[in-house]
């Protein structure tokens, strides 16, 4: 059976969604697969079940969906943004160290490899692997840099699907641009396009749909039209896409967006909770009508807390009448000091934090990554750890405040209830793990109405 390559014909297509719904489809029918993104560039990041790695949440998300332990093979290099041209490099899992852009691709070669044998171990134990691109397959001046499209490609002779999104106009030609800028040999594997995030009435495409079959020669695959889905987001542009229902929420919750936020993953049960309505602020001002104040975790400490005070948040984040929650990097700011001696995130500086806990935070170069079960504020929660900074307790709290390492935290009814209900006696809550599950399951089957899964697998089981 053939593996499968997801490639977008633009950015923010819709691959993650769609992969993951592919896998989970796939799966449905019976068949052993597995997420796999060579390389990924994201900030958000979970640990993995299988050896305590980092992977992008989309390989996390889909693995999960279907019951599969996560591993460091489903995303063997991930990249997380640094300052002035730099990032984090994640290799198989482990933090290795901060690189600039141009001695990454000077290294790529030695990159391949790595990518290669993740993909080769996974076909051992799997029938298919849905392997999601990057931005766009076709970055002329990139393509022979290109790990997470091309190169798998080509490599392992995947069948292909093109995902277009309707929805930022120029269609056709992205369509058509991406498939003949394609290398010739790749073009014969292109199962055909899924026209994603379609609005109105689709008999209007019906014309669309003959020019990209007979005058393009592009099968289409199906069109899909635009449904939000606030589960499994890959990056803060995917995540300020949210909706949510309002009509019976009762307390306003403001996340803080910092310029490095991480793991806003963490705030997907506030998204479909019907009793929360959930803002993220750049400013003080919008932070004073909020009932409980979040500060979320940041790739990039340091620089973030010099945006705080430079931006003026100081004082409602010093206030003790300010319901906050705190979470792993925004936690570490509300110690009295930051000690960042080994160089980890600065050249060395020592900052002032905000002082709401006693005791100082040091940062060290061996990073803590680990998930477990954890005993939050007196209620037991299963969650995960990512970073540098150390300090005595995993988490503090006192009067109207909640600080912690630990992500993953509002996944658990009960901590939630505690939070919330504090806040207002009535709330109720909801049970999250549920929800998701008809989420992914709804989801999913909404896509496989709207495409021709059977075509699909015909191509992927043709051993021509």
């Amino acid at each position: 059976m053939h593996s499968l390559s997801i490639f977008g014909t633009s950015s923010d297509a819709g691959k993650s969604t769609l992969s993951f719904a592919i896998t989970y489809l796939l799966h449905q029918k019976g068949i052993k697969v597995a997420p796999f993104k060579a390389q990924n560039v994201s900030n958000n990041s979970m640990v993995t079940d299988i050896n305590s790695g980092e992977i992008a949440i989309p390989q996390a998300f889909a693995a999960e969906s279907i019951g599969l332990q996560t591993t460091p093979l489903f995303n063997p290099i991930l990249l997380k943004s640094g300052g002035k041209n730099r990032a984090h490099l994640i290799i198989k899992g482990k933090s290795l160290k901060d690189t600039d852009v141009k001695s990454y691709y000077k290294n790529l070669d030695k990159l391949k490899p790595i990518v290669k044998e993740a993909f080769s171990t996974l076909q051992k134990e799997y029938e298919c692997i849905v392997a999601e691109g990057a931005g766009s397959p076709v970055e002329l001046n990139l393509m022979d840099k290109d790990l997470s499209n091309l190169y798998i490609a080509q490599e392992f002779k995947t069948k292909i699907i093109l995902v277009a999104d309707i929805e930022r106009g120029g269609v056709f030609a992205s369509i058509y641009g991406v498939y003949n800028l394609l290398p010739k040999a790749l073009r014969k594997n292109v199962i055909g396009v899924i026209v994603n995030k379609f609005h109105g009435d689709m008999s209007l495409f019906d014309k669309g749909v003959r020019i990209i079959e007979e005058d393009f020669g592009i099968k289409v695959l199906g069109i899909v039209s635009y449904r939000p889905f606030n589960l499994g987001f890959e990056d803060s542009a995917s995540l300020m896409n949210y909706q949510q229902d309002l009509q019976k929420s009762i307390i306003k919750v403001a996340v803080v967006k910092l310029p490095h936020i991480s793991n806003f993953t963490d705030f997907e049960p506030l998204v479909a909770d019907k009793e929360i309505e959930l803002t993220f602020i750049s400013t003080p001002q919008e932070a004073q009508s909020a009932d409980l104040l979040i500060l979320p975790g940041s790739k990039r400490v340091f620089d973030d807390l010099a945006w705080l005070r430079a931006r003026g948040f100081e004082q409602i984040i010093s206030s003790k009448k300010q319901k906050i929650v705190a979470i792993c990097g925004g936690y570490e700011m509300l110690f009295e000091e930051l000690d960042d001696s080994a160089g980890v995130e600065s050249e060395g500086v020592t900052l002032k934090g905000f002082s709401r806990f006693k005791g100082r935070v040091t940062f060290q170069t061996n990073k803590v990554v680990t998930k477990g079960c954890y005993n939050l504020f007196g209620t037991m929660c299963e969650g995960y750890e990512i970073h540098n900074g150390i300090t005595k307790k995993r988490a503090k709290s006192k009067k109207n405040l909640y600080g912690t390492f630990v992500h993953g935290l509002f996944e658990s009814d009960a901590l939630r209830y505690k939070i919330f209900s504090e806040i207002n006696p009535c709330y109720s809550g909801y049970d999250f793990k549920e929800y998701k599950a008809q989420s992914i399951d709804s989801f999913a089957t909404h896509i496989k109405e709207h495409i021709d899964l059977d075509y699909i697998l015909k191509q992927l089981h043709d051993t021509h």
